[in-house]
């Protein structure tokens, strides 16, 4: 199988002191969750034998198919840089207008490679409410529905813990960075308003 290349960001809004985090329904993980509870949905016919006219028989809600990810996106934009590519997601899906020179890599790595072994690449950025200029929710016309959604940074650990909470891997990693990274910098930040 081979699919694109993709981009994501972690966002960190300094005025709320929140990620800036996306929710959506993944069909891949609704079908999967139906397999492990032994819910493959048994197909009964309308009448003819045509595809159209199969229904599954037994569903469970589509919350079951729904997770917390990162702002991401493919790379699918000739001449657009990984980080032009990024900006246009976050405006897209997330409502903030970041200049792409404000995007800090934090790294490259193999994603899906089980499947595809596509390149994903990783960022970072922090803005403030003064750059919240849309709703975001992604393109519709994309077929895209995206819940934009706040998670306190001071909640991060019990986040990233909670197996009740579906999440991309993606998600626990941007978080432990941004705990090894960010947070020192921040505190050394405050010290220094703090002593003056």
């Amino acid at each position: 199988m081979k699919t694109h290349d993709s981009v994501s960001v972690l966002i960190f809004n300094s005025t709320r002191e929140s990620f800036i985090l996306v929710k959506q329904f993944r069909p891949a993980v609704y079908m999967c969750e139906c397999a492990r509870q032994g819910i493959l949905p048994a197909l009964m016919t309308t009448g003819d034998d045509s595809p159209e006219s199969q229904v599954p028989t037994e569903l469970l809600p589509a919350s079951a198919g729904v997770t917390y990810e990162l702002c991401a996106g493919i790379v699918d934009k000739p001449g657009l840089s990984l980080q032009e590519i990024a900006k246009e997601e976050i405006l897209e899906e997330c409502g903030y207008n970041v200049p792409a020179e404000n995007l800090q890599k934090i790294t490259s790595y193999r994603s899906g490679v089980g499947v595809t072994g596509s390149k994903h690449t990783m960022f970072y950025v922090e803005v403030s409410d003064d750059l919240h200029v849309g709703s975001g929710g992604g393109e519709a016309k994309e077929g895209e529905l995206i819940e934009v959604v706040q998670v306190p940074v001071k909640d991060w650990q019990t986040f990233v813990f909670d197996e009740l909470i579906p999440k991309t891997a993606g998600v626990n990693f941007a978080f432990m960075w941004f705990h090894n990274n960010i947070i020192p910098q921040l505190q050394a930040a405050k010290c220094l308003s703090s002593s003056s």
